[in-house]
């Protein structure tokens, strides 16, 4: 099997419990024997999804067709991702308890979000880095202070942070199993920041056993954004099968090609995700999106680069020089000084950066003396 058959396969698997058509396309396959297991190892652990490959294939009553130690292996890892999961979820709650108690009211997302709405059969589907949330920007330094008095620390300098990141740069603490990043934005990228953050979603929340969550439209919306736009793949025309998964199951709770439409620039590379992961997935009914010639073109790149893998290297380089180059640096600089002319925090930023590099100046000066 090539890169883009083990693709499409693993991801008919994650929608076999609720798409007919692919559950009996997958179940011919594994019946001709003709399945590359060690491809599809690769790849479902790459995406994140080896754990949902198994959870759904158990469901589908499909593992009897399953080489037997990869079935072992597969309920093992999927057995630590579980437990794992379970002990995140008391951390969140933990957290929301803490917050509550200080007037400050977290709204979880993404993958933690997931997990405490019960958005997956088995909370071992879902492979989990951190804990985030997100805050007002009157919330977002309150809530800094309080983990930060109850034991969460980072170790990175916070002494002259970059105003325009996302997030605050991730909180550990040695007795709790999952890092914390307090966000106060969505995305990284300036020219997509004003369309979707804190204020576009505070007023569509739910709250789920006093847990705060974003709508099934936003968090739909914030699955590609993360992949889509916070880790390039629309420049790279490639597909995060993990965010794509969550995608997929929150289509059945709202109607995902409808959901951009308020957006102006996220609309189309958003619509360009939800396209692939029409055609990844074997054309679901609820992950239709909306047709145009600058998707049809999309399309045409994407299935060009999963047809060719070292194409598709050389673009995901291609993009990694561009947003590393010196005009690239450049245009980054001028937007900070731009944006200092009206924001007192970037102001600050950059007086800091001059103040420490005059300082270590200073330092190399006296050295060569």
């Amino acid at each position: 099997m090539n890169y883009k058959e083990t693709l499409f396969f693993v991801a008919k698997c994650l929608t076999i419990n609720h798409e007919a058509h692919n559950k009996r396309i997958v179940e011919e396959m594994l019946q001709s024997n003709t399945v590359d297991w060690n491809e599809v190892v690769k790849l479902s652990t790459a995406h994140f999804v080896f754990p949902a490959l198994y959870c759904n294939l158990k469901r589908a009553s499909f593992l009897s067709y399953l080489p037997e130690d990869l079935v072992d292996y597969m309920k093992y890892i999927t057995k630590l991702n579980r437990e794992r999961n379970e002990e995140i979820i008391i951390q969140a709650k933990e957290l929301n308890t803490l917050l509550l108690a200080h007037n400050i009211t977290p709204i979880f997302i993404k993958g933690t979000g997931n997990l405490l709405e019960g958005l997956y059969e088995d909370i071992g589907e879902r492979m989990v880095s951190d804990i985030d949330f997100i805050f007002s920007k009157e919330e977002y330094m309150k809530t800094i202070k309080v983990l930060d008095n109850n034991g969460y620390f980072t170790f990175q300098k916070t002494d002259n942070l970059f105003p325009g990141n996302k997030h605050y740069p991730r909180l550990i603490n040695h007795d709790k199993i999952a890092g914390v990043e307090i966000h106060d934005k969505f995305i990284t990228h300036g020219k997509y920041d004003n369309e979707f953050n804190y204020r576009y979603v505070k007023d569509d929340l739910r709250i789920i056993n006093k847990i705060c969550v974003i709508s099934y439209e936003n968090q739909l919306s914030l699955s590609i954004v993360a992949s889509q736009i916070n880790d390039f793949g629309f420049e790279q025309k490639s597909l995060a099968l993990r965010n794509a998964y969550d995608v997929f199951l929150l289509s059945k709770k709202t109607i995902a090609k409808n959901t951009f439409k308020k957006f102006e620039r996220l609309e189309h590379p958003l619509n360009c995700f939800l396209a692939s992961c029409y055609e990844v997935f074997n054309k679901p009914l609820s992950l239709q999106y909306i047709s145009s010639k600058k998707t049809d073109k999309y399309l045409f790149l994407f299935f060009k680069y999963i047809n060719d893998r070292k194409l598709a290297t050389q673009k995901i380089k291609q993009v990694i020089r561009k947003k590393t180059n010196r005009k690239a640096r450049i245009l980054v600089r001028f937007k900070r000084i731009y944006k200092s002319l009206f924001k007192k925090e970037y102001r600050i930023y950059i007086t800091k950066k001059i103040f420490e590099k005059k300082l270590a100046q200073r330092k190399t000066d006296s050295i060569r003396d």
